[in-house]
């Protein structure tokens, strides 16, 4: 077994849950289909969903700073740099340039207080 087969065999952690305010955001790193992206983590409760962290309006990153990420008045996600606005169930575009289009959603779970990739 080759250490690069080891590596894909062990789940790919993103963050502790208790890193991750509830109803907040947070933003990680994540090697997804072969390469380095980054990833949006919410959390609501013990639920955690992730998102590449790519609008698809322009395909810019949504946080206005590293990490930093503006909400509306109701608390949806918004892309810093168009004001495209994304609700948290399944990260549609519900206002904006790309209204009817959605985040890239990446399968997470909760083991063990740590959020990991899902296989």
């Amino acid at each position: 077994m080759t250490a690069d087969s080891q590596d894909r065999s062990r789940p790919q952690v993103l963050a502790r849950l208790d890193q991750i305010e509830d109803g907040g955001f947070f933003e990680t790193e994540a090697r997804v289909d072969g390469d380095d992206e980054s990833v949006i983590l919410h959390r609501e409760g013990a639920v955690v969903r992730a998102w590449l962290n790519v609008c698809p309006h322009a395909g810019r990153r949504l946080d206005w700073a590293p990490g930093k990420f503006l909400r509306d008045k109701q608390g949806h996600l918004m892309c810093a740099v168009h004001g495209a606005t994304f609700e948290l169930a399944a990260g549609e575009c519900i206002a904006g340039p790309c209204k009817g289009s959605a985040l890239k959603q990446i399968d997470v779970v909760v083991r063990e207080g740590a959020v990991v990739l899902s296989t």
